[in-house]
């Protein structure tokens, strides 16, 4: 397989008005039409990735030193890992797990990461792409001879090592196990550590529930503490923060550095605060989803993530992605528009054993409303309240407006294709526009003539949140759409919600856990409080400044940017940022 490599320009060095354009006099040519490799455009020049073929000779010719060569995505013949079938999904490279340390795994979906994880805890055996003629643990060990790989592998084979896993898919253990979580957990307990492990992940409250009864984040938290309570060598877990607010993901991050000073842990996952608080190395994953990925060599944490986020791996000189995920340095934003779509008046809702309180406020035109908040304070219980699921308990509540909704759990209820499903819901989705604006960039065309009963946890939610955002109505409301989605595409929700918002003069309001989404999507925002599965309290909208402030001082942590891509993070508990950003009142916008 040829490596795929082509010229970038730098455009802050590009100067070409005093080269008189070196480097397209002295560029090949080569053709498409009438199309050249290289034009100038606003004064720069301007490489086609289509046309250029990497020779390096504008490299060599300009004279500011404005132009490189890097290298693009593509399959690494010769160096495969593993292949499903004859033209099937292949993986290039595997993590390394390290004793002492926190390894992440980060990258899109479908580009072999739980495949990774499925090799290293011995489900899998690696077939080195060979489909016809399995290789022998010897030939697999010799592969990777030289490298750190080599011992554990060896030992794998030879049944010295074994490996705790938490799944991905933490939805179906209600499927494979009936009954108590104490008697679950008790079977799991191999160390002996069922007290602290249910105190320190705050199950004590759900021991003598059934499994079958848990919410969503109570059973994360069981699935961690079923894989950590296992007498193993390595623990893989994947995905360790869906369903879990922010102050639980906190926690268990807490809990699973601690557990890695004895043991090694390999965690899988997208919401990269956490990682960044939690790992002490990453590797990246990269390729065309579903058809191969590479993992690369292991990088420090926030060097491999801003990569990531920048979309070039530096050490590998690959780009693996047109352009950067951004944040916005200027925050908070405020909503433009003034102009008031609804009022909803203060009411409450109750159930047994709980109470929620909520103080009467509005939801402006063209505007994004972030809903933050720890589980089980009435978050759900609000939005079902606006889309006309529940009542509150006095039937305040009429909002008089067509609302669309997208809920915290989703499942298909109908077996029928993607596509014949969100036609249903809007006949245009086929037009350019939606094409251009919710199709493309969730990648919903690739999943058109699946039927919505075959889809993945990914898969569905992608299609639940067009399908929500197709609808015709005045008011959106979708329920954690971050859920089960990778990194690149939250970013793609996040930037769909405020076209869709600006661009159709609508009204949205987003719940959700992944602070990075919040900060991306939002104009105002909702904090709920309270004593979760007790009371909970809604506090009226406000501006960003002021709720994550709030929100993060219920929590008792601190937030900076990161300097080179102004992504948030977590700062340590009692160091010098947090303790200087808690004496001056500001948890989360500091610069």
């Amino acid at each position: 397989m040829p490596e795929f490599r082509i010229a970038v320009v730098n455009r802050d060095r590009c100067q070409p008005k005093k080269c008189a354009h070196e480097c397209i006099k002295y560029c090949p040519k080569i053709r498409t039409g009438v199309e050249d490799v290289i034009v100038i455009k606003d004064g720069k020049a301007v490489i086609s990735e289509e046309l250029c073929v990497g020779c390096g000779i504008c490299v060599k010719k300009c004279p500011f030193k404005a132009i490189s060569i890097v290298g693009l995505p593509h399959e690494l013949e010769g160096k495969e890992v593993h292949r499903y079938g004859k033209n099937g999904f292949v993986l290039y490279g595997l993590p390394i797990p390290r004793k002492g340390y926190v390894v992440g795994l980060l990258g899109p979906n479908g580009t072999g990461k739980t495949t990774a994880v499925k090799i290293l805890t011995g489900q899998l055996k690696p077939n080195l792409g060979r489909i016809e003629e399995e290789p022998t643990w010897d030939e697999i060990c010799e592969r990777f001879s030289g490298t750190e790989l080599f011992n554990y592998l060896k030992d794998l084979a030879e049944g010295k090592i074994k490996t705790s896993q938490k799944p991905q898919y933490i939805e179906a253990i209600p499927k494979v196990y009936k009954g108590k979580v104490r008697d679950l957990l008790e079977r799991a307990d191999e160390l002996g550590i069922l007290d602290e492990i249910v105190e320190r992940l705050e199950l004590k409250h759900a021991l003598n529930r059934d499994v079958k009864d848990l919410s969503g984040g109570e059973l994360q938290r069981l699935a961690i503490a079923g894989c950590l309570m296992k007498d193993a060598d390595f623990y893989f877990l994947d995905e360790i923060t869906s369903y879990l607010d922010i102050y639980q993901r906190i926690n268990v991050a807490k809990v699973i550095k601690e557990w890695a000073e004895r043991k090694p842990v390999l965690i899988v996952e997208h919401d990269l605060a956490i990682l960044d608080m939690l790992a002490d190395f990453v590797h990246i994953s990269y390729g065309e989803p579903g058809v191969y990925g590479v993992i690369t060599n292991a990088k420090g944490a926030r060097v491999g993530i801003n990569q990531y986020l920048r979309g070039y791996l530096a050490e590998e000189n690959i780009r693996i992605r047109d352009k950067p995920i951004e944040f916005e340095i200027f925050q908070p934003r405020e909503g433009e528009s003034e102009k008031i779509l609804v009022e909803y008046p203060s009411f409450t809702k109750s159930f047994e054993g709980f109470r929620l309180e909520v103080e009467g406020g509005d939801i402006r035109a063209e505007e994004v409303l972030g809903v933050v908040g720890p589980n089980a304070t009435g978050k759900s219980t609000f939005v079902k309240i606006l889309a006309g699921v529940l009542e509150d308990d006095e039937k305040k509540v009429k909002l008089n407006l067509k609302v669309s909704y997208k809920p915290q759990y989703i499942k298909a209820d109908v077996s029928m294709p993607v596509g014949m499903f969100l036609r249903k819901i809007n006949p245009m989705v086929d037009s350019s526009y939606y094409k251009t604006e919710f199709l493309k960039p969730l990648r919903i065309e690739d999943l058109m003539d699946k039927n919505l009963d075959e889809l993945s946890g990914g898969e569905l939610q992608r299609v639940a949140i067009v399908a929500c955002l197709l609808r015709d109505a005045d008011l959106y409301l979708l329920d954690e759409p971050s859920a089960h989605l990778d990194v690149e595409q939250r970013t793609e929700v996040a930037r769909m919600i405020r076209r869709f918002a600006l661009n159709q003069s609508k009204s949205v309001l987003v719940v959700d856990h992944d602070i990075y989404l919040i900060d991306m999507v939002s104009d105002r925002l909702m904090v709920f409080q309270g004593e979760p599965g007790r009371r909970g309290i809604a506090k009226k909208p406000m501006g960003m400044r002021d709720g994550m402030n709030l929100f993060l001082s219920n929590l008792g942590i601190t937030f900076r940017r990161d300097e080179e891509t102004k992504r948030p993070r977590v700062n340590k508990l009692g160091s010098r940022l947090d303790r200087e950003q808690k004496a001056k009142g500001e948890y989360y916008y500091y610069f």
